[in-house]
């Protein structure tokens, strides 16, 4: 008989906007350990925001995360001698990873200055349904919509 699953360590909230959620995303934006200047990068991104599109950083963030949070995506899988994409749902975990994940690396891609505006911007298209990052969901929306016909070939 397996062991139980390893429990996952409670992330502490962030000291600015007390919310783990934010404590995730600089998890993932940060580089080498360097948590501080990731905390930097993100505050500076929200301040930004803030001052470009008048309302509050934290909710148009949120609003982006949401708007590029997939709910399915394409696994391969090889039956007989093919390999077919099967269109599967998303665990929730693994949707709050990928959208963190699609809007660092969208950012880190774009041509500004510094991370912290090249983030706000990225942010604040994604917030209004546009972006690189937006444009990585709806893709992976429209392989998963291509390949429902192989969807009985799920596990």
């Amino acid at each position: 008989m397996r062991k139980s699953r390893a429990k996952r360590p409670e992330l502490t909230p962030d000291p600015k906007f007390n919310d783990p959620l934010v404590t995730r995303f600089v998890n993932n934006l940060m580089y080498s350990g360097k948590k501080n200047t990731a905390l930097e990068i993100f505050y500076d991104a929200m301040a930004s925001i803030e001052e470009k599109i008048k309302e509050p950083g934290l909710d148009t963030w949120k609003k982006a995360l949401t708007n590029v949070t997939p709910s399915v995506e394409v696994r391969s899988r090889r039956v007989g001698g093919a390999t077919f994409q099967i269109p599967t749902e998303v665990r929730p975990d693994r949707k709050i990873s990928l959208s963190i994940k699609w809007l660092i690396q969208y950012s880190r891609d774009r041509k500004d200055k510094s991370m912290a505006e090249k983030l706000a911007a990225e942010i604040i298209a994604a917030a209004k349904g546009e972006g690189a990052a937006v444009k990585k969901k709806e893709d992976v929306h429209k392989m998963a919509e291509a390949n429902k016909a192989f969807s009985h070939f799920r596990v």
